[in-house]
């Protein structure tokens, strides 16, 4: 195997990583991660990330990436490394904004209703998937 910094791909996915000499990072998440933080201190210095204009960026701006993954598990897309870029950016933006509002409140009903919503639908269409392998 080769070495794994932030890749959580099997061989079969490695389109899915960019190659830094012989490790491997995934790709949605170099592109998410450096971008939500960012977005998380703005939001928070801000206050923008935890108010009713956050609340809509984290509701909406993750769709066109939570689409893609549907789609891609349905068989209907193929991989496309710059489209998951290009709804990967959205998807963090609205993530830094979720950070935000769960460092200001780590209870905010509206962060966990997201987390709780998308990540079930994902999931959901992942084990379907597997199951029909």
């Amino acid at each position: 195997m080769t070495p794994l910094w932030l890749a959580h791909h099997f061989p079969d996915e490695y389109e899915r990583c960019v190659r830094f000499g012989r490790t491997r990072v995934c790709r949605r998440c170099l592109v998410l991660y450096p971008l939500a933080f960012v977005i998380m201190v703005v939001g928070l210095g801000s206050g923008f990330g935890t108010g009713p204009l956050g609340a809509g960026a984290l509701v909406a701006l993750p769709l066109p990436a939570v689409i893609e993954f549907l789609l891609e598990q349905l068989r209907v897309l193929r991989y496309n490394p710059l489209r998951q870029v290009a709804v990967t950016i959205p998807l963090a933006v609205g993530l830094g904004f979720g950070f935000a509002r769960y460092l200001s409140h780590p209870a905010d009903p509206v962060f966990w209703a997201v987390v709780a919503t998308y990540a079930g639908v994902c999931a959901s269409a992942l084990l379907w998937r597997w199951h029909r392998q």
